[in-house]
């Protein structure tokens, strides 16, 4: 996730924008930040459909075989 302070200063700058409307210095950095955000926001997504494993209501593990090959060269759930 993206620190404290860049996600305060996305909000400083919507709220500015708003209000006031932004520079081009301002847009830049406004797209900067934003791009940044959604890039750490996929990867966090990613890791954790990554680290899922799916069970069906009688107990059989049905996560698809994609997801397993990660897993396994991730070393994750104990995939041999």
């Amino acid at each position: 996730m993206l620190e404290k302070q860049k996600l305060d200063r996305i909000n400083e700058l919507v709220r500015k924008e708003r209000n006031d409307g932004l520079t081009d210095e301002e847009k830049q950095e406004q797209k900067g930040l934003r791009e940044e955000y959604i890039k750490a926001f996929r990867s966090g997504m990613r890791n954790h459909i990554e680290g899922m494993k799916i069970v069906d209501p009688d107990g059989n593990d049905v996560t698809p075989d994609k997801v397993k090959e990660i897993q396994r060269d991730k070393g994750l759930h104990d995939r041999n």
